[in-house]
Parts: structure tokens; sequence; C-alpha cells
């Protein structure tokens, strides 16, 4: 009788391919879920499930409702320390900034040249008060050398600081917590851009801030608050107003200042997205830039070079950026300690045509009171 070759199912081959992972420890605890494994296998949910149950009667795996699927039998052979890191933001890329886009770029490009690669991964449920839950199931499901925290909030610094899980804060971190990290120096910068309008003879300062749980939002209130008060000028005066982050609440942010009897002569923007807005504002209020009021945006975009008048900001290298994240990373995925725990960059003061003396906007004023009295 002729033999014919026993035919190997798709289920069986992938049980064969999902028990070679195991084996070789490309999963530790916990499988990915269903839609991750079929998307790797390129099996249907129905092809994955047979071979998760071929699996599970060699009491491989345990799987349990709303706890996911438990390996249970040790690896035969060390798994290799992965060298892939993964970039984990509370919005896709396409949602980030442009300038936050470019140096992730950059950044992906230098960890490719070095045989690492970079996996992408965001969410809101990352970012919550308790995240713990799918941080968990995240760094279970993608064994990673290394984590990049972008736009983090305290809650999720504390969990990876709490569970020893190896990450670098592209941010800064909350007080209390030790983490590498790299950031501009947010405090230094806000200081500064205090320095450059008390200069042009501004006394009644403000900072328009948008409500987050960002470290670099403290440091930049604490760094423009601290550069006013070092002034040898006791008659100025900071004021730091906070706005929800859409274009009503900058707006209405913005119409609360300057409906003040004495309101703000310059203003320090903390984004350049709420640069635009409120730039447009203003100009719907009859206030001119800078004549009435100066600005200059803390964030720096290329975008904003299309300005008109050209804003004053900060700026910073997206390449330069990424080379500081590079060497905390690097020595991560090396079980190194990294040799600078918090690494600040200070960006170049760009000056724009956001600027002007308080002196020439008061005679100015003067002048076209005077105008109306004729």
């Amino acid at each position: 009788m002729l033999k014919l070759p026993k035919i190997n199912s798709l289920a069986n081959q992938t049980a064969e391919l999902m028990r070679e992972s195991i084996t070789s420890g490309e999963w530790l605890r916990q499988l990915p879920s269903e839609r991750i494994l079929c998307k790797k296998f390129l099996v249907s949910r129905n092809t994955l499930r047979h071979a998760l149950r071929k699996l599970h009667a060699e009491k491989l795996i345990l799987t349990k409702p709303g706890s996911g699927t438990r390996i249970l039998k040790k690896n035969h052979r060390p798994a290799p320390p992965p060298i892939d890191v993964g970039l984990l933001s509370p919005e896709p890329l396409e949602r980030l900034r442009p300038t936050q886009t470019l140096w992730i770029d950059e950044l992906r490009a230098l960890l490719s040249e070095r045989g690492c690669r970079m996996h992408l991964f965001h969410g809101q449920q990352y970012f919550g008060r308790n995240p713990g839950t799918e941080l968990r199931r995240l760094v279970a499901e993608n064994p990673l050398g290394c984590w990049i925290l972008t736009l983090s909030n305290a809650a999720i610094q504390k969990w990876f600081a709490a569970n020893n899980v190896r990450c670098v804060v592209a941010g800064s971190v909350h007080a209390g917590l030790k983490l590498p990290s790299c950031d501009l120096d947010h405090r230094a910068t806000c200081r500064h851009a205090a320095g450059v309008f008390l200069g042009l003879g501004h006394r009644k300062l403000a900072l328009l801030l948008a409500q987050s749980q960002l470290a670099g939002a403290f440091e930049s209130e604490a760094g423009f608050i601290e550069g006013v008060k070092r002034s040898p000028q006791g008659e100025a005066e900071a004021l730091v107003c906070y706005h929800d982050g859409t274009n009503a609440g900058v707006s209405a942010s913005l119409r609360q200042l300057m409906n003040l009897d004495a309101p703000p002569t310059a203003m320090l923007v903390a984004s350049s997205y709420h640069y635009l807005t409120a730039a447009g504002c203003l100009d719907q209020m009859g206030r001119r830039v800078p004549q009435d009021i100066s600005l200059i945006s803390r964030d720096d975009d290329l975008f904003l070079s299309y300005v008109i008048p050209t804003p004053a900001r900060y700026r910073v290298g997206a390449h330069m950026l990424a080379k500081s994240l590079l060497k905390p990373i690097l020595a991560l995925l090396e079980n190194r300690t990294p040799r600078l725990l918090a690494h600040r960059l200070m960006p170049e003061f760009v000056p724009g045509e956001s600027l002007s003396r308080i002196a020439t906007s008061r005679h100015r004023a003067c002048a076209l009171a005077h105008g109306l009295s004729a």
C-alpha cells in the first residue's frame, strides 16, 4: 500500500511556531493577545485557537478568562538578551508635534545602525491615573530591552520605576523618581525668557501653560517665576495662566488675562501650537504683536518660520536630541548604568519680530490716545 505523506495542518504549524517562540524565550511569562498572534502568524482566530488548544493539552500554557494566556513550562535554552526598544506615547506618531516625530525618526535611524529596532506603541490607557494593569500586560507581551517614555505623567513613571523595567524618559522626570532621562532644560529656558522680557522693559509678564501632569510643565512655571523674582526690578510681576489645551480654552484664558486692569505686556507661550492660537486670538481682540504685546514661544516647530511677525522661540536640533537619548538607551541594553541620569539640553534662543521694547509700545499707545482725544 502506498503511504501518503502526513499533512501538517495550519493549526499544527502555528502551534509549532508558538512552541519554538516559547522555547527560545521570545515570550517569558505570557503570550501576546490573540489579535497580535493572528497578525504575527498570518492566521485566522479559529486556526489560532486550535493551535492554543494543542499547546494547552501539552500543558505548555494555561488560559484564564480575563487574565490572558500564561506560559507554564520554563524555557529549555537561555534566551538572548533583547536588543529592540519600544517607544510608548499617548498619541499615534501622526498626531504628535512635527519636532517630536523628527527626533523619533532620527532615533529610530540611529538604533537601526546598531542593529536595534524601534517598536511604536500608543494609547491613552497607558497614561491614566492607574495604568498598572495595562502596562503589565503590554510589557509582558512585548519583552524588549528598553522602553522610551514620551509625554509621560507621574503614574507611568512610578510604575516603570517600581517594577524595575528598563526605560529612558524622553522628557523630565517627576520629583522623587530616579530614571534616566533626556529633555530640554525648560526651567532654564523659561528663566531666560523672563530675562529677555525684563531686558526689553516689560514688567507685567505672563506664562500661558497647558494643564498637564508633565514634569516639564512644573519646571517651566518654576523657571519663569524664578526669572522674575531674581530680577532687580522690584515692580516686576509674573502671572501663570493655565488652559485645557483646546482652542476655546486658550482663547478663554487669554481673554481673562487681557481683560485685567493692568494686562501683561509680554507673554511666554509653552507650545508652538498654542502660540498660533494665542496670536490669532490677540488679533481678534485688536491687540497687535509686538506693538501691544510681545510674545515668545517656548517650543519650536518648522511652521513657526512662516508666521508673521516671525515668533521669537527656542530651538534645538532633532538629531542632537536623538543622540542624547541614544546614550542611556545603549547603556541599558548593555546592562550598564547610564553615566548621566538626567541630561538637559539648553536650546538656542532665536530672536524674532514678535518682540519689542515696552517704551515703544507705550509711546504708540499714548500717541493713539492723543489722536483719539484730538
